[in-house]
């Protein structure tokens, strides 16, 4: 009986964790992309963030279905979504395409990074019943990744452009009905 109670306990408290630990996994994913891209293995990144995003698309799933989100799991999320689709590709098209341009290729990765850090923020405290306010950075970062694959078919200015594009439409006010 009390080896049964232990059991019981211990699969609880490992339910509880699911989602977090498939959410540790996106964090990790990210992390590991930023670490390629300074070993200049640009590709393995690129397939690191696109991995990412699926574990980001099952994290919430999986606390939905097993009826175990949480105001830590949601802040977990924020902090992994920040590594995963600001920081790593932002940092993926700096060091292919934007570094080019010194201190504007800066400051615009920089800017991508600060409105998406805002729209994780905004989404934080917001009532969202339903809707997202601007466009996910998850969204954001796969978009921003994508453009890895034109580069030796565009002006590094049109990705520069592209970059404060997707800046502004983080933080923008429009909203898209969840899926």
């Amino acid at each position: 009986m009390f080896l049964s109670g232990v059991i019981d306990q211990t699969f609880k408290k490992l339910k509880a964790q699911t989602a977090n630990l498939i959410t540790l996994s996106n964090l990790s994913l990210g992390g590991c992309a930023i670490i390629s891209i300074l070993h200049n293995q640009l590709h393995l990144s690129l397939i690191l963030i696109f991995t990412a995003a699926l574990t980001d698309r099952f994290d919430g799933m999986v606390a939905r279905k097993l009826n175990i989100e949480s105001e830590l799991g949601k802040q977990l999320d924020s902090m992994s979504d920040i590594i995963s689709f600001g920081v790593a590709p932002a940092l993926l098209l700096y060091t292919a395409a934007l570094s080019q341009f010194d201190f504007p290729g800066i400051f615009f990765t920089i800017l991508y990074l600060a409105c998406g850090a805002y729209r994780l923020a905004r989404f934080n405290i917001s009532d969202n019943d339903g809707y997202f306010t601007g466009l996910p950075i998850t969204a954001a970062g796969c978009l921003l990744t994508m453009c890895y694959f034109v580069i030796p078919f565009v002006s590094s200015v049109l990705l520069l452009c592209i970059v404060i594009v997707l800046s502004i439409l983080m933080i923008s006010p429009f909203t898209l009905k969840k899926v």
